[in-house]
Protein backbone atom coordinates (compact mmCIF):
# COMPACT_ATOMS: atom_id res chain seq x y z
CA UNK A 1 0.00 0.00 0.00
CA UNK A 2 2.54 2.43 0.93
CA UNK A 3 5.56 3.15 -1.63
CA UNK A 4 7.68 6.38 -2.42
CA UNK A 5 9.87 5.48 -5.94
CA UNK A 6 9.89 9.14 -6.55
CA UNK A 7 10.20 12.66 -5.35
CA UNK A 8 8.13 14.12 -7.43
CA UNK A 9 5.01 11.72 -8.00
CA UNK A 10 1.75 12.58 -6.87
CA UNK A 11 1.94 12.85 -3.48
CA UNK A 12 -1.04 10.52 -2.09
CA UNK A 13 -0.37 10.37 1.66
CA UNK A 14 1.74 12.04 4.14
CA UNK A 15 2.55 11.89 7.87
CA UNK A 16 2.97 15.07 10.10
CA UNK A 17 3.21 16.17 13.16
CA UNK A 18 1.28 19.00 14.05
CA UNK A 19 3.23 21.29 16.92
CA UNK A 20 2.06 21.34 20.46
CA UNK A 21 3.51 21.49 24.44
CA UNK A 22 6.80 20.75 22.76
CA UNK A 23 6.97 24.22 21.10
CA UNK A 24 5.60 25.71 24.06
CA UNK A 25 8.37 24.22 26.04
CA UNK A 26 11.54 26.04 24.07
CA UNK A 27 13.56 28.57 25.44
CA UNK A 28 16.16 30.70 24.96
CA UNK A 29 17.56 28.77 27.65
CA UNK A 30 17.26 25.11 26.33
CA UNK A 31 17.15 26.20 22.22
CA UNK A 32 20.49 25.17 21.53
CA UNK A 33 20.59 21.78 23.60
CA UNK A 34 17.05 21.25 21.20
CA UNK A 35 18.54 22.14 18.44
CA UNK A 36 17.00 25.28 17.26
CA UNK A 37 18.58 28.25 16.57
CA UNK A 38 15.42 30.37 17.64
CA UNK A 39 12.26 30.13 20.44
CA UNK A 40 9.23 29.72 18.02
CA UNK A 41 5.88 31.64 18.39
CA UNK A 42 3.91 27.97 19.47
CA UNK A 43 0.24 29.51 18.41
CA UNK A 44 1.52 30.80 15.37
CA UNK A 45 3.29 28.04 14.26
CA UNK A 46 0.61 25.51 14.73
CA UNK A 47 -1.97 27.89 12.84
CA UNK A 48 0.60 28.25 9.93
CA UNK A 49 0.98 24.57 9.93
CA UNK A 50 -2.70 23.79 9.84
CA UNK A 51 -2.45 26.12 6.75
CA UNK A 52 0.16 23.79 5.05
CA UNK A 53 -1.80 20.50 6.08
CA UNK A 54 -5.24 22.35 4.27
CA UNK A 55 -2.92 23.42 1.52
CA UNK A 56 -2.29 19.54 1.44
CA UNK A 57 -6.16 18.32 1.62
CA UNK A 58 -7.32 20.76 -0.95
CA UNK A 59 -4.62 18.88 -3.74
CA UNK A 60 -5.74 15.39 -2.41
CA UNK A 61 -3.51 14.96 -0.25
CA UNK A 62 -4.66 11.98 3.10
CA UNK A 63 -2.72 13.95 5.95
CA UNK A 64 -1.95 11.48 9.01
CA UNK A 65 -1.12 12.96 12.12
CA UNK A 66 2.07 11.38 13.97
CA UNK A 67 0.60 12.00 17.25
CA UNK A 68 -2.61 10.33 16.39
CA UNK A 69 -0.52 7.33 15.26
CA UNK A 70 0.78 7.35 17.93
CA UNK A 71 -1.76 7.58 20.91
CA UNK A 72 -3.64 4.78 18.68
CA UNK A 73 -0.78 2.22 19.48
CA UNK A 74 -0.21 3.10 23.00
CA UNK A 75 -3.46 1.33 23.45
CA UNK A 76 -1.43 -2.14 22.32
CA UNK A 77 0.61 -3.22 25.56
CA UNK A 78 3.42 -4.69 22.89
CA UNK A 79 3.73 -1.21 21.69
CA UNK A 80 3.40 0.31 24.70
CA UNK A 81 6.09 -1.75 25.88
CA UNK A 82 8.26 -1.41 23.33
CA UNK A 83 8.10 2.88 23.17
CA UNK A 84 8.49 2.45 27.33
CA UNK A 85 11.73 0.44 27.25
CA UNK A 86 13.57 2.87 25.14
CA UNK A 87 12.30 6.07 27.25
CA UNK A 88 12.91 4.65 30.40
CA UNK A 89 15.68 2.48 30.47
CA UNK A 90 18.07 2.94 33.08
CA UNK A 91 20.44 4.26 30.71
CA UNK A 92 18.30 6.92 30.15
CA UNK A 93 17.35 7.75 33.88
CA UNK A 94 19.65 5.46 35.91
CA UNK A 95 18.47 2.17 38.14
CA UNK A 96 17.09 4.01 40.95
CA UNK A 97 14.64 6.20 38.63
CA UNK A 98 14.00 4.16 35.88
CA UNK A 99 11.39 1.88 37.72
CA UNK A 100 9.36 4.40 39.09
CA UNK A 101 9.27 6.72 35.93
CA UNK A 102 8.32 4.20 33.99
CA UNK A 103 5.01 3.43 36.26
CA UNK A 104 4.15 6.68 35.99
CA UNK A 105 4.39 6.68 32.55
CA UNK A 106 2.63 3.41 32.22
CA UNK A 107 -0.56 4.74 34.29
CA UNK A 108 -0.88 7.60 31.72
CA UNK A 109 -4.13 7.07 29.38
CA UNK A 110 -2.83 7.12 25.96
CA UNK A 111 -3.58 10.71 24.80
CA UNK A 112 -1.71 11.74 28.09
CA UNK A 113 1.03 9.54 27.19
CA UNK A 114 1.69 10.90 23.78
CA UNK A 115 1.53 14.61 24.97
CA UNK A 116 4.33 13.89 27.90
CA UNK A 117 6.60 11.78 24.98
CA UNK A 118 6.54 14.77 22.35
CA UNK A 119 6.18 17.38 24.91
CA UNK A 120 8.63 16.40 27.85
CA UNK A 121 7.97 15.78 31.32
CA UNK A 122 9.20 17.93 34.44
CA UNK A 123 10.36 16.84 37.83
CA UNK A 124 7.49 18.57 39.26
CA UNK A 125 5.12 16.81 36.78
CA UNK A 126 6.25 13.52 37.57
CA UNK A 127 5.54 14.38 41.14
CA UNK A 128 7.81 11.39 42.65
CA UNK A 129 8.80 11.57 46.44
CA UNK A 130 12.12 9.26 45.97
CA UNK A 131 15.66 9.22 46.79
CA UNK A 132 17.27 9.53 43.36
CA UNK A 133 21.12 11.20 42.29
CA UNK A 134 18.82 12.51 38.81
CA UNK A 135 16.14 14.11 40.71
CA UNK A 136 19.01 15.73 43.61
CA UNK A 137 20.40 17.41 40.43
CA UNK A 138 18.09 18.80 39.13
CA UNK A 139 15.20 21.61 39.89
CA UNK A 140 11.20 21.08 39.73
CA UNK A 141 10.56 22.95 36.41
CA UNK A 142 13.53 21.14 35.10
CA UNK A 143 12.87 18.19 32.38
CA UNK A 144 13.50 14.46 33.56
CA UNK A 145 12.05 13.85 29.64
CA UNK A 146 13.23 16.27 27.16
CA UNK A 147 11.00 17.42 25.00
CA UNK A 148 11.40 16.72 21.22
CA UNK A 149 10.52 19.77 19.17
CA UNK A 150 12.31 18.71 16.22
CA UNK A 151 9.18 15.89 15.93
CA UNK A 152 7.72 18.60 13.84
CA UNK A 153 10.31 17.51 11.10
CA UNK A 154 9.29 14.44 9.46
CA UNK A 155 11.15 13.82 6.99
CA UNK A 156 13.98 13.09 9.20
CA UNK A 157 13.36 9.82 11.65
CA UNK A 158 12.05 7.43 9.00
CA UNK A 159 12.28 7.56 4.88
CA UNK A 160 10.14 5.18 2.57
CA UNK A 161 12.33 4.30 -0.39
CA UNK A 162 10.51 2.07 -2.83
CA UNK A 163 8.18 0.05 -0.71
CA UNK A 164 10.14 -0.45 2.45
CA UNK A 165 11.19 2.17 5.08
CA UNK A 166 14.31 3.32 6.60
CA UNK A 167 14.81 4.10 10.55
CA UNK A 168 17.08 6.44 11.36
CA UNK A 169 19.20 6.51 14.28
CA UNK A 170 19.67 10.08 14.50
CA UNK A 171 22.75 12.04 14.85
CA UNK A 172 22.17 14.24 17.54
CA UNK A 173 20.67 12.52 20.98
CA UNK A 174 18.10 15.32 21.34
CA UNK A 175 16.02 13.45 18.32
CA UNK A 176 17.00 9.90 18.79
CA UNK A 177 13.69 9.27 20.71
CA UNK A 178 11.73 10.46 17.62
CA UNK A 179 12.57 7.44 15.77
CA UNK A 180 11.70 4.90 19.12
CA UNK A 181 8.19 6.63 18.16
CA UNK A 182 8.02 6.21 14.25
CA UNK A 183 9.56 2.26 14.30
CA UNK A 184 6.66 1.52 17.19
CA UNK A 185 4.44 2.99 15.14
CA UNK A 186 5.56 1.06 11.57
CA UNK A 187 5.11 -2.02 13.61
CA UNK A 188 2.19 -2.11 15.12
CA UNK A 189 -0.45 0.24 13.75
CA UNK A 190 -2.90 -1.32 11.53
CA UNK A 191 -2.14 1.39 8.77
CA UNK A 192 1.27 -0.49 8.22
CA UNK A 193 1.15 -3.66 9.69
CA UNK A 194 -0.54 -6.24 6.99
CA UNK A 195 2.00 -6.40 3.92
CA UNK A 196 4.82 -7.33 6.42
CA UNK A 197 6.56 -4.15 5.98
CA UNK A 198 10.74 -4.27 4.73
CA UNK A 199 12.79 -2.31 6.82
CA UNK A 200 15.98 -1.02 4.83
CA UNK A 201 17.73 0.31 8.27
CA UNK A 202 17.11 -0.64 11.36
CA UNK A 203 17.44 2.80 12.82
CA UNK A 204 16.47 2.36 16.75
CA UNK A 205 19.89 0.30 17.29
CA UNK A 206 21.67 3.43 18.09
CA UNK A 207 25.09 1.80 17.35
CA UNK A 208 24.65 2.29 13.55
CA UNK A 209 25.61 4.68 12.10
CA UNK A 210 23.81 8.03 11.42
CA UNK A 211 21.21 8.53 8.79
CA UNK A 212 18.56 10.84 8.55
CA UNK A 213 15.94 11.54 6.12
CA UNK A 214 16.60 15.83 5.11
CA UNK A 215 19.65 13.68 3.05
CA UNK A 216 17.14 10.39 1.35
CA UNK A 217 16.02 11.72 -1.92
CA UNK A 218 14.28 9.13 -4.38
CA UNK A 219 15.15 9.89 -7.99
CA UNK A 220 13.00 7.06 -9.47
CA UNK A 221 13.57 4.07 -11.75
CA UNK A 222 15.85 2.60 -8.82
CA UNK A 223 17.94 5.43 -8.10
CA UNK A 224 18.19 7.09 -4.95
CA UNK A 225 20.80 10.42 -3.94
CA UNK A 226 22.18 10.29 -0.51
CA UNK A 227 23.59 13.28 1.13
CA UNK A 228 27.17 12.83 3.38
CA UNK A 229 26.39 15.70 5.33
CA UNK A 230 27.10 16.42 9.24
CA UNK A 231 24.04 14.14 9.60
CA UNK A 232 24.24 11.28 7.33
CA UNK A 233 27.86 9.35 7.49
CA UNK A 234 29.11 7.73 4.39
CA UNK A 235 29.27 4.52 6.51
CA UNK A 236 25.53 4.13 6.78
CA UNK A 237 24.80 4.99 3.20
CA UNK A 238 26.65 2.58 2.31
CA UNK A 239 25.23 0.10 4.48
CA UNK A 240 21.80 1.03 2.91
CA UNK A 241 22.64 0.84 -0.09
CA UNK A 242 23.80 -2.72 0.32
CA UNK A 243 20.64 -3.53 1.80
CA UNK A 244 18.02 -2.06 -1.09
CA UNK A 245 20.69 -3.71 -3.33
CA UNK A 246 20.31 -7.26 -1.97
CA UNK A 247 16.18 -6.65 -1.98
CA UNK A 248 16.54 -5.62 -5.74
CA UNK A 249 14.80 -2.67 -4.15
CA UNK A 250 17.37 0.18 -6.06
CA UNK A 251 20.29 -0.12 -9.12
CA UNK A 252 22.33 2.89 -7.79
CA UNK A 253 22.50 5.16 -4.95
CA UNK A 254 24.51 8.53 -5.94
CA UNK A 255 26.35 9.71 -2.45
CA UNK A 256 26.87 13.72 -2.32
CA UNK A 257 29.51 14.83 -0.13
CA UNK A 258 27.96 18.34 1.44
CA UNK A 259 30.01 20.67 3.63
CA UNK A 260 30.18 19.90 6.79
CA UNK A 261 28.22 22.89 8.62
CA UNK A 262 25.02 23.77 9.47
CA UNK A 263 23.81 25.89 7.08
CA UNK A 264 24.34 22.36 4.90
CA UNK A 265 22.56 20.21 7.54
CA UNK A 266 20.98 18.02 5.05
CA UNK A 267 21.02 17.69 1.22
CA UNK A 268 17.37 19.04 1.11
CA UNK A 269 18.23 22.45 2.48
CA UNK A 270 20.17 23.04 -0.62
CA UNK A 271 17.83 21.31 -3.07
CA UNK A 272 15.35 19.62 -3.75
CA UNK A 273 13.67 17.84 -6.88
CA UNK A 274 10.59 19.93 -8.42
CA UNK A 275 9.70 17.61 -12.04
CA UNK A 276 11.03 14.84 -13.57
CA UNK A 277 14.54 16.03 -14.70
CA UNK A 278 14.31 19.13 -12.59
CA UNK A 279 16.25 20.68 -9.12
CA UNK A 280 15.96 23.85 -7.64
CA UNK A 281 19.46 24.50 -5.68
CA UNK A 282 21.15 27.26 -3.56
CA UNK A 283 22.85 29.54 -5.75
CA UNK A 284 26.12 29.34 -3.62
CA UNK A 285 26.47 25.71 -3.21
CA UNK A 286 29.52 24.74 -4.33
CA UNK A 287 30.33 21.82 -6.77
CA UNK A 288 29.47 19.10 -4.87
CA UNK A 289 31.86 15.95 -5.22
CA UNK A 290 29.88 12.41 -5.69
CA UNK A 291 29.84 8.86 -5.84
CA UNK A 292 27.93 6.08 -7.73
CA UNK A 293 27.33 3.11 -5.26
CA UNK A 294 25.74 -0.36 -7.48
CA UNK A 295 26.20 -3.34 -7.51
CA UNK A 296 29.00 -5.78 -7.32
CA UNK A 297 27.34 -8.88 -8.30
CA UNK A 298 23.80 -10.54 -8.69
CA UNK A 299 23.56 -10.51 -5.53
CA UNK A 300 24.03 -7.50 -4.46
CA UNK A 301 26.33 -8.03 -0.71
CA UNK A 302 29.03 -6.17 -2.90
CA UNK A 303 29.18 -2.82 -3.57
CA UNK A 304 30.90 -0.79 -6.09
CA UNK A 305 32.00 2.78 -5.39
CA UNK A 306 32.68 4.96 -8.02
CA UNK A 307 33.65 9.20 -7.75
CA UNK A 308 31.81 10.81 -10.36
CA UNK A 309 33.21 13.63 -12.18
CA UNK A 310 30.46 15.86 -11.66
CA UNK A 311 26.68 15.47 -9.65
CA UNK A 312 24.42 16.60 -12.12
CA UNK A 313 25.68 15.00 -15.05
CA UNK A 314 25.89 11.58 -12.75
CA UNK A 315 22.12 12.34 -11.93
CA UNK A 316 20.84 12.64 -15.68
CA UNK A 317 23.38 9.45 -16.55
CA UNK A 318 21.72 7.36 -13.55
CA UNK A 319 17.70 8.74 -14.92
CA UNK A 320 18.53 7.57 -18.71
CA UNK A 321 19.10 11.43 -19.62
CA UNK A 322 21.16 13.40 -21.74
CA UNK A 323 20.88 16.15 -18.74
CA UNK A 324 18.97 17.61 -15.55
CA UNK A 325 17.84 21.22 -15.38
CA UNK A 326 18.67 22.93 -12.83
CA UNK A 327 17.31 26.10 -11.78
CA UNK A 328 18.68 29.05 -9.46
CA UNK A 329 17.61 32.38 -8.67
CA UNK A 330 19.65 35.13 -9.83
CA UNK A 331 20.53 37.27 -6.49
CA UNK A 332 23.31 38.45 -4.91
CA UNK A 333 25.29 36.28 -2.40
CA UNK A 334 23.62 38.09 0.88
CA UNK A 335 19.73 37.61 -0.65
CA UNK A 336 20.87 33.72 -1.76
CA UNK A 337 21.98 33.54 1.67
CA UNK A 338 19.26 34.39 3.24
CA UNK A 339 16.61 32.71 1.15
CA UNK A 340 18.69 29.55 1.70
CA UNK A 341 18.48 30.45 5.39
CA UNK A 342 14.16 30.01 4.76
CA UNK A 343 14.64 27.11 3.22
CA UNK A 344 14.06 28.49 -0.38
CA UNK A 345 15.00 25.35 -1.99
CA UNK A 346 13.29 23.19 0.46
CA UNK A 347 10.02 22.42 -1.30
CA UNK A 348 7.78 19.87 -1.41
CA UNK A 349 6.34 18.03 -4.74
CA UNK A 350 2.95 17.39 -5.14
CA UNK A 351 3.26 16.22 -8.55
CA UNK A 352 5.81 16.83 -11.48
CA UNK A 353 6.08 20.39 -11.58
CA UNK A 354 4.08 21.56 -9.04
CA UNK A 355 5.32 22.39 -5.10
CA UNK A 356 4.58 23.64 -1.67
CA UNK A 357 7.21 26.59 -0.65
CA UNK A 358 6.98 29.43 1.97
CA UNK A 359 5.50 32.61 0.80
CA UNK A 360 8.80 34.52 2.09
CA UNK A 361 10.93 33.46 -0.77
CA UNK A 362 9.50 35.53 -3.31
CA UNK A 363 13.02 35.35 -5.58
CA UNK A 364 12.99 31.83 -5.58
CA UNK A 365 9.52 31.47 -5.84
CA UNK A 366 9.54 33.77 -8.49
CA UNK A 367 12.33 31.96 -10.99
CA UNK A 368 10.55 28.94 -10.19
CA UNK A 369 7.26 29.91 -11.95
CA UNK A 370 9.31 31.27 -14.66
CA UNK A 371 10.43 27.87 -15.17
CA UNK A 372 7.12 26.43 -15.44
CA UNK A 373 6.47 25.35 -12.01
CA UNK A 374 3.62 25.92 -10.40
CA UNK A 375 3.72 27.36 -6.68
CA UNK A 376 1.90 27.16 -4.07
CA UNK A 377 2.72 29.21 -1.21
CA UNK A 378 1.97 28.96 3.29
CA UNK A 379 2.80 31.28 5.78
CA UNK A 380 6.20 30.64 7.34
CA UNK A 381 7.28 33.38 9.47
CA UNK A 382 7.21 31.18 12.59
CA UNK A 383 7.39 27.83 11.09
CA UNK A 384 11.01 28.94 8.96
CA UNK A 385 12.20 29.93 12.59
CA UNK A 386 12.85 26.01 12.87
CA UNK A 387 15.34 25.98 10.33
CA UNK A 388 12.88 23.77 8.07
CA UNK A 389 10.69 24.00 4.88
CA UNK A 390 7.98 22.36 3.65
CA UNK A 391 9.71 19.13 2.19
CA UNK A 392 11.22 18.94 5.96
CA UNK A 393 8.41 19.33 7.60
CA UNK A 394 6.72 16.34 5.77
CA UNK A 395 7.25 12.85 5.63
CA UNK A 396 5.70 11.05 2.09
CA UNK A 397 4.01 7.56 2.88
CA UNK A 398 2.42 7.04 -0.64
CA UNK A 399 3.11 8.89 -4.32
CA UNK A 400 2.25 7.58 -7.81
CA UNK A 401 4.23 6.04 -9.21
CA UNK A 402 5.65 8.32 -12.56
CA UNK A 403 6.75 6.88 -15.59
CA UNK A 404 10.94 7.84 -16.30
CA UNK A 405 11.65 10.11 -19.16
CA UNK A 406 12.37 8.97 -22.39
CA UNK A 407 14.73 11.54 -24.48
CA UNK A 408 13.58 12.39 -27.87
CA UNK A 409 14.79 11.05 -30.96
CA UNK A 410 16.42 13.56 -33.67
Amino acid sequence: MFTVSSEIGRLRQVLLHRPDLELLRLTPANKDDLLFDEVLWAKRARQEHDVFADALRERGVQVHYLADLLAEILKIDDARAQVLDHTASEAALGPTLAGPVRAVLDDMDPQTLTRHLIGGLTKAELGLAVHNLLLSAVDDGDFVLAPLPNHLFTRDPSAWIYGGVTLHPMAKAARRRETVHLGAVYRHHPMFTGDGLPVWYPGTDFALPSLEGGDVHVLGDGVVLIGMSERTTPQAVELLARRLFTAGAAREVIAARLPRRRAFMHLDTVMTMVDRDTFTVYPELPPLRSYSLTPGNDHGLEVLVHENESLFPAIARALGLSRVHVLTADQDIRAAEREQWDDGDNVLALEPGVVVAYERNVTTNTMLRRNGIEVITIPGGELGRGRGGPRCMSCPLQRDEVTPMKEATP
